[in-house]
């Protein structure tokens, strides 16, 4: 078992950066493929980013690729999203994900078993 917290999150204007941190206790962190996921108000949850257990692999949401960019410290059992220019699309409170199973759907945030609380992130335009 794993627990998840998230921060990082707030208020930036378009063109602006933040970095988002997942901080993980409870288990073997390096066992789980992380992912970060967002929902806006009104829509579903969409996948962000993923992340392999030993950051061997990433992969994006084509409306993040080139601007987010998804890392880990295996030890310090935190995971992190970096985004850049961001856009007021990009407001949502943002999810991190941890599962530990071997090639499930990563962009099912449904296939994943623990989640964090959650972080608001807020562009304005």
């Amino acid at each position: 078992q794993v627990q998840l917290v998230e921060s990082g999150g707030g208020l930036v204007q378009a063109g602006g950066s933040l970095r988002l941190s997942c901080a993980a206790s409870g288990s073997t962190f390096s066992s789980y493929a992380m992912g970060w996921f967002r929902q806006a108000p009104g829509k579903e949850r969409e996948f962000v980013a993923l992340v392999s257990r030993r950051a061997r692999s990433t992969d994006y949401a084509d409306s993040v690729k080139g601007r987010f960019t998804i890392s880990r410290d295996n030890a310090k059992n935190t995971v992190y999203l970096q985004m850049n220019s961001l856009k007021p699309e990009d407001t949502a409170v943002y999810y991190c994900a941890a599962e530990q199973d071997m090639g499930f759907r990563y962009e099912d945030g449904d296939e994943y078993e623990y989640w964090g609380p959650g972080t608001q992130v807020t562009v304005s335009s």
